[in-house]
């Protein structure tokens, strides 16, 4: 495959200035990998243009809402957009969109300040991703990414496969929260009352024995294989069984998407551009926004840092050092993506974790972003495609690809406790958190503390400092609030 992807780069033909662009055979990788790559990874992370209308539903200080058709529609629009960037320029295979955790905080933040609009708050997201350009701009985000240590470089892989597969079993109702009532020791547990019930979970399990028989087997395509054959028998289970999506008491129903054929439907996308930039300044004045405008940044700045160590090391894209090339242009994409996410009420766009199921499949260049990206701007106009593909056909490739990130544990230095400690903490509180950067600040302030204890000040390198002190700030914010008065 190589000789001929090098011969058609010289013969000038269209199919090889691609390859030569992308670095399709350099890296690897096969046009039809990229291809399946950027389908998996469309499938396995389309389910946020229905949540995000569900987490961004409630009613601002007027009454205003943002309307779940206009928020389902400019999300998928923004995702697609941003994707096609990351993909055609910075030219990885990392897709982008609304990213989970700041916009729940973005919806929090409405809920609980009768002061703040929807685009106040929206104002503090694009605020946040203009400082973020800057610090890209600077060269300060690509230092803070050079001086994290190798070994919690790998941590962050093996916390992000934590994280993935703990995101597919919940999905698909394998694992499930447990009521926080009284009596209850255990936060989650197995199925609804430790005993698996419902199609859907039956779904995922056959999913789940059938992609990893296939991945064992070597079978090219396998993940895009196994995501196609449990979408399939969704449809054939939900026309003959008819398990209806989840509701209250009712736990043997699909967990979000019902699964059902696509129709077509006009975008409605009215809000872009509405975001008051200062609004939330008038509001709360300098010290509480700038406050929420920090915690807003410190998520999107080290989840996306997180995540792009743990896909580009799993595809592969890494130097000895453990360093991504030419991450600068990943980062301003993802600055980009808040700035944009903001502008268009829909909240910060980020790097996914989901791409690694692009890269599971074989995806190793930008051109399965590309594809990836032209599947979002078409489900803008087609809008119930994501209903095609519910959560428990595409869990079982998030655990698949989970295992595949975690087999990289041997590379930590057990030995060493300096290390092994904070790497210890960095991917345990990832899952255990649902935040990669919660998981990333434990690791950092431990480090930093253990270098400190064990005589090793040297090996600190000046800005893990001032990053665990940011992070120091970041887990303080609810007190640092109640000082300032401001809840």
């Amino acid at each position: 495959m190589p000789d001929k992807g090098t011969a058609l780069a010289k013969r000038g033909t269209v199919r090889g200035k691609l390859d030569s662009y992308f670095e399709i055979t350099k890296r690897g990788s096969t046009y039809s990998r990229e291809i399946r790559g950027g389908l998996a990874t469309f499938f396995a992370m389309s389910y946020i243009v229905v949540l995000n209308p569900l987490i961004l539903s409630g009613a601002d200080a007027s009454g205003a809402e943002l309307g779940g058709a206009r928020v389902a529609a400019v999300t998928a629009l923004v995702a697609g957009v941003l994707t096609i960037i990351m993909g055609a320029w910075a030219r990885y295979p990392f897709a982008l969109a609304t990213g989970l955790g700041v916009n729940a905080f973005v919806a929090v933040t409405v809920a609980s300040n009768p002061e703040l609009t929807w685009p106040d708050v929206m104002g503090l997201v694009v605020l946040s991703g203009i400082t973020m350009l800057i610090l890209v701009l600077t060269g300060f985000r690509t230092a803070v990414f050079r001086a994290v240590p190798a070994s919690l470089k790998t941590a962050i892989v093996v916390g992000i496969g934590l994280f993935i597969a703990l995101i597919g079993l919940v999905n698909a109702g394998f694992v499930r929260r447990i009521p926080d009532v009284a009596g209850t020791t255990v936060p989650v547990g197995l199925g609804f009352e430790g005993k698996l019930v419902g199609w859907p979970t039956l779904v995922f399990i056959v999913g789940l024995i059938l992609t990893i028989a296939l991945v064992v087997r070597k079978v090219r395509g396998a993940i895009l294989i196994g995501i196609a054959a449990s979408t399939v028998l969704a449809l054939i289970v939900e026309a003959v069984a008819r398990p209806g999506s989840q509701g209250a008491g009712d736990p043997a129903g699909w967990s979000l998407v019902t699964p059902s054929l696509p129709a077509w439907s006009a975008p409605d996308l009215s809000l872009l551009g509405q975001v008051n930039v200062f609004g939330a300044f008038g509001e709360l004045g300098v010290m509480g926004a700038s406050l929420l405008a920090f915690a807003i940044l410190l998520s999107i700045f080290f989840d996306a840092m997180g995540t792009m160590v743990g896909l580009a090391n799993e595809a592969g894209l890494t130097d000895e050092e453990g360093n991504i090339p030419h991450v600068d242009r990943v980062l301003l994409v993802d600055a980009a993506g808040a700035i944009a996410g903001g502008a268009a009420s829909v909240s910060s766009n980020q790097i996914y974790v989901e791409s690694g199921a692009g890269i599971g499949e074989g995806a190793r260049t930008g051109l399965a972003s590309i594809v990836t990206g032209l599947l979002f701007i078409v489900a803008m106009f087609f809008t119930p495609l994501i209903y095609l593909v519910p959560f428990e056909a595409v869990a079982p490739a998030l655990v698949v690809v989970g295992f595949m990130m975690v087999a990289q544990v041997g590379r930590i230095d057990w030995a060493d406790w300096g290390v092994a400690i904070p790497a210890f903490l960095t991917f345990s509180l990832m899952p255990f958190t649902y935040s990669i950067a919660n998981g990333l600040g434990a690791g950092f302030i431990a480090y930093v503390v253990i270098r400190s204890v064990q005589g090793r000040v040297k090996d600190i390198h000046p800005l893990m400092w001032a990053v665990a002190a940011a992070f120091v700030i970041f887990f303080g914010i609810g007190p640092i609030e109640q000082l300032a008065g401001l809840s």
